[in-house]
């Protein structure tokens, strides 16, 4: 068993006594990442020196007797979304190559306040738009389940390296389902908080109004510590909630009697994989043990939530990467003729198909003559898709589903079919249009491979998200479960 199978109260206990240093952890890691990085793709940059200065900092601190953060000593992997001061974030572009960014993001602060050893940079689906990892400009990442399959994206970097035990956990970002789609497909523990609750200063945006940053952990406890040292207020992030944060390690009582759970019958209808389906009921089953109950329910927008998230994503996407011109930063064309062709032939050679993809259709939405047709219409959907969401939450604590409607599908199987590809993310979008918190943790394996279990809460409710999540795990121990790769 790896050292990063252990919870990390259990994992500190031993750095205390001494049975392990900070620099063995990052050693490890870093081997751990020569020996299968070849085969899985999941990181674009990494931080090998600057973590082992960091590791001997912390053991020296440790030695002292000095106070130790919340996730002291830990390896961890960025999304290279997620901007790094000194180390490079491409975004998994060809128009960031070259980008080395002069400032931390707020939760690459607040891990560094926290004391987890940034190990490098993950790999993800150019700009964050795809939900398979072959959007990348670089190479596509690899499930380690079935090194043939798909880690889901655009967080699939961040999930493969946590699934394969090459970090202790990975930041991600959720955008439609870009935490929690990767997470069931390689059989980790990941959390979408609520929209505000994480700050998004220093995330290259996607969609501003959806975008979310999350952890990507191996068990519901290790989520509850990161996602204690990310959340909070920051004034530098305007759509940031001053609200106050609670202790979420408190909620992890292992009690779910008397909760009330509400299940969609939306998300176990036509083109739900039947063992994945069986694998929610039989989650369910475990919750009436444990003292829950659960009904059936609605969220009768559900249908239109696809249409008006691609029309809402693409259309905020449009307006976000115009900032990607070859002016200020990012490749830029040789020998332009003038400043309109540096535009075009810059953007042209530095953005994917899928990036180009998504910038004509949200163009397309916002402009003159469709504007109200296709985005405002997309928005007013989008207000009824939250008051589905509300109107559960009136009689139901939680709401539970799965979190993808088949387990992980074979590398090129999809990428020439983007509808396809886009109704993945079925049972992930509407959450995140509704703006509320879930997390995916494994419940199952379907012909090998790992199913996820969606739990829905209410705005700001983490904890009570946390409370059931960890309640099933320490019931069933799902998250046990490790794929072969070795």
């Amino acid at each position: 068993m790896s050292v990063f199978d252990l919870r990390l109260p259990e994992l500190h206990n031993r750095l205390q006594n001494k049975q392990l240093s900070v620099s063995e952890l990052v050693d490890q890691s870093l081997k751990r990442i020569s020996d299968t990085d070849g085969r899985i793709g999941a990181f674009l940059a990494l931080n090998e020196d600057g973590a082992r200065k960091e590791a001997l900092a912390l053991d020296a601190q440790l030695a002292a007797g000095g106070e130790r953060g919340l996730l002291f000593g830990v390896p961890a992997g960025i999304k290279d979304n997620i901007v790094t001061e000194g180390l490079r974030t491409t975004c998994g572009s060809k128009f960031l190559e070259n980008h080395d960014p002069i400032y931390d993001a707020a939760v690459v602060t607040k891990l560094r306040a926290a004391q987890s050893v940034t190990i490098g940079k993950l790999n993800m689906d150019e700009f964050a738009m795809g939900g398979s990892n072959e959007n990348s400009a670089y190479r596509a990442v690899r499930n380690p389940w079935d090194l043939d399959r798909v880690p889901g994206g655009s967080s699939g970097g961040s999930a493969a390296s946590v699934a394969a035990g090459q970090v202790y956990f990975a930041l991600g970002s959720d955008t439609g389902g870009s935490i929690r789609q990767p997470a069931a497909y390689c059989g980790v523990v990941g959390l979408k908080p609520t929209y505000g609750l994480v700050s998004r200063f220093g995330l290259v945006a996607f969609a501003s109004s959806l975008d979310q940053i999350g952890p990507i952990t191996k068990n519901v406890e290790d989520s509850a510590f990161v996602l204690q040292a990310i959340a909070g207020h920051d004034s530098r992030d305007t759509t940031s909630a001053n609200v106050d944060v609670p202790d979420y390690l408190s909620a992890l009582t292992g009690d779910v009697k008397g909760l009330r759970i509400g299940v969609p019958k939306e998300y176990l209808g036509q083109g739900i994989d039947p063992q994945v389906k069986e694998r929610v009921l039989e989650a369910l089953r475990v919750f009436e043990s444990m003292g829950a109950t659960w009904d059936e329910v609605s969220l009768p927008h559900t249908d239109y939530a696809v249409a008006t998230y691609y029309l809402l994503a693409s259309s905020e996407a449009s307006s976000n990467l115009a900032r990607f011109d070859g002016v200020r930063y990012g490749v830029r064309a040789d020998n332009p003729a003038n400043l309109l062709d540096l535009y075009r032939r810059s953007r042209s050679e530095g953005f994917g198909p899928e990036v180009k993809r998504r910038i004509m259709l949200g163009t397309y939405a916002l402009s003159s003559g469709y504007y109200d047709a296709y985005y405002k219409k997309a928005q007013q959907v989008r207000t009824l898709i939250k008051q589905d969401f509300d109107q559960v939450f009136e009689k139901y604590d939680l709401i539970v589903g799965p979190t993808a409607p088949t387990p992980a599908f074979k590398l090129g199987e999809q990428v020439g079919d983007p509808l396809t590809m886009y109704l993945n993310d079925i049972c992930t979008i509407p959450v995140s249009l509704a703006g509320v918190p879930a997390i995916s943790i494994p419940c199952g394996t379907a012909e090998g491979l790992p199913v996820g279990l969606q739990i829905i809460g209410k705005p700001f409710d983490e904890s009570t998200v946390l409370r059931a999540a960890h309640a099933f795990e320490s019931q069933t121990g799902f998250h046990d479960l490790r794929p072969a790769l070795s």
